[in-house]
């Protein structure tokens, strides 16, 4: 009962810490008083009375996480067991063994290793099952919760069990833990005589620093060069002052690159380029897809508004929030968004519907028309569109399926017990295609097409109704199976890229799997292609309206 007091006493503090920050003229206060007292005697009651003991921590972060949802998807509560994975998102940098995982079945896998960590050096391979951390199961386990575990202070040990496919026995693998440092350009280059390129994973800290030296370094090797891909596909943002760094690079200084506005007016602020630009002219490309957001969408999102580069590929993610985090003890902090953000068209590309967590497409008869700073029409709310629009790379039925199954990455996994190595990415192809078809057959793989989930539905509701149409779906049905059997025909190159780019990161890590898949990029030829035709370049930048 002493807790109870204890924690009432505390909620007490805390209600007049929250009416210190409310007008009194906003009719709130007795709204927050009321409510949190009725939160205090429900926590009192349940805690006394339910019929079995309870964890008061693990009760209170059900709370506090229902009470996170019912905001936005970007307004977070971080414990501290969640302080690293905050820290690697902001400094791209953590305490830990240099691995990425999944949940594959029953057990967390490792599924990528970062070259010369502790994981790397202690010879794991994509593949291996964790069975055990420090003789504790890991059997049901989420990959949060075992990478929890395997996080720490930087030289203490972790030991893990492990089930190698291709080994009958277990083993048992001591790591040190050691700071994982992510790089945020994973690879820069030219990925054609006169055409370079860089990748920008994350805005994490340097990043603008990085892509500068990046870009510098790509001018000096190729003085003649013509233009620039910026790769922003798959990178879901970060810091909002890497991101007017990134565009301090090519747009001058004294710009405005993005302005937030939210509810407490003396945040408000504008952000500008604060330095000179490194180059105002070279034509600039960059690579948007639905997964690029927040800070991938301002600097495409300002550039386009600049009529400073083109955007290719699809539509991004649709994230116009400003998030800021507050300390509120015990090493935990609170995301919360605090603004959105406008970009020099006075644009905000925020998606206003949402759908299990995800953006809900906004047709754009529904959305606002702003103007770039040649005259271009572009709109606002749900993402920012490109200006070349380019189909996107498995988006098929099959290929989902063969991804959301682990297919691929079990076919690459096997290939690998049997080939020492590889040849150099330049000079290595895949080429056994019948191989793979043979492995899929070993693994009956099947899949419901969104046609074939259709035609279920309408079987169970027309017979439900007393309609006879039973032969006419099966009829139906016939059809679709046999569409389905030539998809692993229509879809051959794609599904070859796929295990191409996986065979080049188990003998190259991330940079040779970045590489590969730059030999196949549809986009990366495109922009190439636009390089080359300066007259469309400069079309797609003009004022057409």
């Amino acid at each position: 009962m002493k807790r109870i007091v204890k924690f009432s006493a505390i909620l007490v503090i805390f209600v007049f810490g929250i009416a210190a920050t409310q007008s009194p003229t906003s009719g709130r206060y007795f709204e927050i008083l009321k409510n949190i007292e009725i939160f205090t005697n429900l926590y009192r009651e349940v805690n006394t009375y339910y019929v079995d003991d309870l964890d008061p921590g693990k009760l209170m972060r059900t709370g506090i996480d229902a009470m996170m949802e019912s905001l936005d998807p970007y307004t977070n509560y971080i414990s501290e067991s969640d302080i690293e994975g905050y820290r690697f998102m902001t400094e791209g940098k953590y305490s830990g063994i240099g691995a990425m995982s999944k949940k594959m079945g029953d057990y967390v896998t490792i599924t990528e290793l970062y070259k010369d960590n502790s994981a790397d050096k202690a010879g794991l391979r994509p593949g291996d099952q964790i069975i055990a951390v420090d003789g504790q199961s890991a059997k049901g386990k989420k990959p949060e919760d075992v990478n929890n575990i395997m996080r720490g202070f930087p030289g203490t040990e972790v030991e893990l069990t492990i089930r190698r496919p291709g080994e009958k026995a277990e083993r048992k693998v001591k790591l040190v833990r050691e700071e994982v440092n992510v790089p945020n350009v994973p690879y820069s280059g030219m990925v054609s005589d006169k055409v370079g390129y860089v990748a920008l994973s994350t805005f994490t800290r340097d990043a603008g620093r990085n892509v500068a030296n990046a870009f510098k370094k790509l001018k000096e090797a190729t003085p003649d060069m013509q233009g620039l891909i910026f790769d922003l596909r798959g990178n879901g943002g970060g810091l909002l002052n890497e991101a007017v760094n990134i565009c301090n690079i090519f747009i001058p200084k004294g710009q405005i690159v993005v302005t937030t506005k939210g509810k407490v007016k003396d945040w408000d602020r504008s952000f500008k380029t604060l330095n000179p630009s490194m180059d105002e002219k070279i034509p600039v490309v960059i690579l948007i897809d639905k997964n690029s957001a927040s800070a991938s969408e301002i600097v495409s999102g300002v550039l386009q508004d600049y009529d400073r580069a083109v955007l290719l590929g699809q539509r991004s993610y649709g994230k116009g929030l400003v998030q800021n985090t507050r300390d509120i003890g015990y090493n935990s902090k609170v995301k919360m968004t605090t603004a959105k953000y406008y970009i020099p068209s006075q644009r905000c590309i925020q998606s206003v519907e949402y759908e299990d967590g995800e953006p809900v497409d906004i047709p754009d008869g529904k959305r606002a028309k702003f103007t770039t700073r040649n005259g271009r029409t572009v709109l606002d709310g749900g993402g920012i569109a490109p200006d070349m629009e380019v189909d996107p790379h498995g988006e098929s039925a099959i290929i989902k399926s063969l991804m959301r199954q682990n297919i691929l990455f079990d076919y690459v996994t096997n290939f690998c017990l049997k080939n020492d190595s590889i040849a150099a990415i330049s000079d290595y192809h895949f080429n056994d295609y019948q191989d793979f078809l043979n492995f899929l057959n070993e693994r009956s793989f099947a899949y419901d097409s969104e046609s074939e989930k259709l035609l279920k539905k309408l079987k169970k509701e027309s017979s439900k109704e007393g309609f006879a149409l039973t032969s006419e779906i099966e009829v139906l049905e016939q059809k679709v199976q046999t569409a389905k059997e030539g998809e692993l025909k229509k879809y051959k190159d794609d599904i070859i890229d796929l295990i191409e780019k996986e065979i080049a990161s188990r003998y190259y890590y991330q940079i040779g799997k970045i590489k590969m898949g730059l030999r196949n990029d549809k986009e990366i030829k495109e922009a190439v292609s636009l390089f080359g035709d300066l007259d469309k370049y400069n079309k797609l930048l003009a004022n057409t309206n």
